[in-house]
């Protein structure tokens, strides 16, 4: 039986369905805000998996026939997913994953496809409700239901899910999912925010979603299925306490090792040894149990001494070394180096042709002239695999940092440039989509890009237990892996970028978030100080390898000129200068060349043509063509006018190729421009103002 659930959320109606659609799945939603249509689904294996791990799955689709368009490409249907539906993957998977029984080993799928788009309501944030919601009414056990919204801030009053219309005003634009009672996941961007608006903006956020929360749980008591009884897990309290007995000296010394792979040797030897001592039966239950009890020590340790595994107190940033220059052909380039974590960033100039086209269903398409590409690589943690194209963690990583530099680049206007970033991880210790922020600003500055400000990112973590918790900068691989929280943020001196927040534990108060942003804002502003004393500001010119783009605006209506009866003109230009030559609808054309000398003369060229032809305005000419009654000058590039034979010179002239020949240069003077645009010529009148100067 369906049922169905509306309210009004934010001036729109919004809409979840159940048991109408998708009847086979364990659990389906249609979920519909305006004209925007998701379907949800959730379906658990019904054996359980031999695996360590929470195998789930989320896929976001978006269908091209919801817009009301056909695929691009040449087999017109669907293919590969898009950056975005990556990136909504993601969006989906991290505030469900924590909420799911620790024992829970079955195989689960999420799949959110979207059906309707319109051009006002985000389908990713419908579907974060869609999944929880498919997920609750569901018989996978599961610690929903939780919420998601977009929150805006336009004109200093916060917005929940604001259109996309709308968010072009905003100077703040996140996601905040949490459940009735705790912040589970915060990602987004801002325009140089304080740390206490963006805390404002997810408290708003979170009080928000409420009413979408209570459709759910009314959505769970009409229709939903009584959840999955599974195995109670094995009791390991007391081989815990066994092997803690065992291994506690030795492991609690082998935090000591401030390298990683040294630390991890260590421990795998200490794994080894202690293996040994049990049958080949108890191995795989030896392992988790001495996983478990490392955990245990570390997040003991910790919130006893204060001290970490590296021995740096909480607030403390490992050290920091920045080379900007680093590679001699590159237009811009720089090592980022924090403790074991360091990012090779490399920028490259290019043009309007090297903008990437991106089609979407709200948007349709869009040129983007910044792009940011993070590579991991499997040397970078000592380990070999296949190189293959890149990962959704790539992909999201990328998409961060791409996020927290945006808003210190200059506007188009005045650096005309489509601007790549590579970042390579070189090595990885912790926080390496930060360690690409920094390196990517510091490889604008070497390039020349004048950006704002510089910016920085840090990664925050937390350990809590019970009342007692510690909030750590710049966290290690092994503080993200044992720890609570992965926070990171990314701003100037001014305000802050960009955030990403997972939440590891049922989620965490406003206080402790609160703590967070202070601290790491208080460590980005450690961090820019580094930067600047290697490299103050960008360079003032660009790498002699990178491509001048000069720009000059003409009049709209001449541009038909510049370019031509089929290109004719333009293409003479380029085969004469050498240069390459963009022109938009504005007027605004960008000549492009390495070579000053070459993109002046084009620019000259191009004033020639669009030169307002001037009663007065002594031109000089070649003799394109002669006729009885005069000649046809070629004044400039597509510019002519006529010289009536009587105006060839002073004396009688009976035919003009008694005075001029075609080919010759010859000096002429504008007497007129007919209604026409046909512009008249004397060269007599150069000739009585010669003689008239002698």
């Amino acid at each position: 039986m369906e049922e169905n659930i509306t309210i009004e959320f934010a001036g729109r109606p919004l809409t979840l369905s159940a048991g109408g659609l998708a009847k086979q799945a364990d659990g389906s939603v249609l979920a519909r805000y305006g004209d925007t249509v998701v379907l949800v689904t959730a379906v658990a294996e019904k054996q359980e998996r031999d695996k360590d791990f929470l195998p789930l799955t989320v896929n976001y689709q978006e269908m091209s026939y919801a817009a009301g368009k056909f695929p691009g490409g040449f087999f017109k249907r669907e293919g590969r997913p898009t950056t975005r539906e990556i990136l909504t993957s993601r969006l989906i998977d991290r505030p469900l994953r924590p909420l799911f029984p620790k024992n829970w080993r079955y195989e689960t799928q999420v799949i959110s496809t979207v059906l309707s788009a319109d051009q006002d309501n985000d389908p990713g944030v419908l579907s974060l409700v869609g999944a929880s919601c498919a997920v609750t009414i569901s018989d996978i056990p599961h610690d929903g239901p939780f919420a998601g919204v977009r929150v805006g801030r336009i004109g200093g009053v916060f917005v929940a899910n604001p259109t996309f219309p709308e968010m072009a005003d905003s100077d703040i634009d996140i996601v905040v999912t949490a459940t009735r009672d705790a912040i589970i996941m915060v990602e987004g961007e801002a325009h140089f925010v304080k740390g206490t608006d963006l805390i404002e903006a997810i408290e708003f956020g979170h009080q928000a979603m409420m009413p979408l929360i209570e459709m759910q749980e009314k959505l769970r008591e009409k229709i939903g299925r009584p959840k999955r009884q599974i195995p109670v897990p094995q009791d390991l309290e007391e081989k815990k306490k066994e092997v803690r007995a065992i291994v506690e000296k030795d492991l609690i010394d082998s935090f000591g090792v401030k390298a990683k792979l040294r630390r991890y040797e260590r421990q795998d030897a200490i794994l080894n040894d202690l293996k040994a001592r049990y049958s080949e039966e108890e191995a795989g239950i030896i392992a988790k149990v001495y996983e478990d009890v490392t955990r245990d020590l570390m997040r003991e340790q910790l919130l006893s001494t204060g001290r970490r595994i590296d021995g740096r107190v909480t607030d403390e940033i490992r050290p920091i070394s920045c080379v900007v220059g680093a590679l001699p052909r590159t237009h811009g380039s720089a090592v980022f180096t924090r403790g074991e974590t360091q990012a090779l960033a490399v920028t490259t100039f290019g043009t309007s042709d090297d903008e990437q086209k991106i089609e979407s269903l709200h948007e349709g398409e869009t040129y983007k002239t910044f792009l940011l590409h993070y590579n991991f690589t499997p040397f970078s943690v000592g380990e070999v695999s296949m190189l293959r194209g890149p990962t959704r963690r790539e992909i999201g990583h990328g998409n961060l940092a791409e996020r927290a530099l945006t808003p210190i680049l200059p506007e188009r206007e005045a650096f005309p440039y489509t601007i790549r970033i590579v970042s390579e991880i070189l090595e990885s210790n912790g926080s390496s989509s930060m360690a690409t922020v920094c390196g990517g600003c510091l490889s604008l500055m070497d390039a020349g890009v004048p950006i704002k400000e510089p910016v920085a990112g840090i990664a925050m973590g937390l350990v809590k237990e019970g009342d007692r918790e510690l909030i750590l900068s710049d966290i290690l691989g092994d503080e993200d892996h044992l720890g609570d929280m992965d926070f990171k943020i990314a701003g100037t001196r001014e305000g802050v970028t960009a955030i990403q927040m997972d939440i590891k534990i049922k989620g965490i108060s406003k206080d402790t978030m609160e703590k967070a942003v202070i601290q790491g804002q208080q460590g980005v502003g450690r961090i820019l100080d580094i930067m600047t004393g290697t490299i103050p500001a960008p360079r003032e010119n660009l790498s002699p390898y990178a491509p001048r783009i000069y720009t000059m605006t003409i009049k709209p209506d001449k541009i038909r000129e510049v370019i031509g009866p089929g290109g004719k003109v333009i293409r003479s230009i380029i085969e004469r200068t050498g240069v390459k030559i963009d022109i938009d609808d504005s007027g605004t054309v960008n000549i492009v060349s390495v070579d000053e000398e070459s993109a002046n003369a084009a620019i000259e060229i191009v004033k020639s043509i669009v030169k307002e032809v001037e009663v007065g305005a002594v031109y000089e000419g070649k003799v394109r063509r002669v006729l009885d009654a005069g000649v046809i000058v070629e004044l400039g590039p597509n510019l002519d006018g006529f010289c009536h034979v009587s105006q060839l010179d002073d004396k009688f002239v009976k035919k003009a190729s008694d005075v001029v020949r075609e080919g010759d240069d010859i000096t002429v003077k504008v007497i007129g421009v007919e209604d026409n645009g046909r512009v008249k010529l004397s060269r007599k009148a150069v000739l009585k103002d010669q003689r008239g100067q002698h």
